[in-house]
């Protein structure tokens, strides 16, 4: 493992969706950077069909949403 210099405005960034994330500023860095790296790679892929692939790579299934008529 290494260190990884980045500006003090992207590690403000980092910080504060970190906190909205509910992940750690480092686990916030490796995620945007794991992102980043599938979007470079697959770049004909949305973001919603980039996770959705790695959802189910990782065995999950999400239940569907029941929208119920107020």
């Amino acid at each position: 493992m290494g260190i990884v210099n980045i500006d003090d405005d992207l590690h403000d960034q980092l910080r504060r969706a970190s906190k909205v994330s509910f992940r750690s500023i480092n686990a916030q860095a490796a995620y945007w950077i794991k992102l980043g790296m599938l979007c470079e790679t697959n770049p004909t892929l949305s973001f919603t069909e980039i996770i959705e692939r790695e959802l189910s790579s990782a065995g999950f299934s999400a239940l569907p949403l029941v929208v119920s008529e107020a």
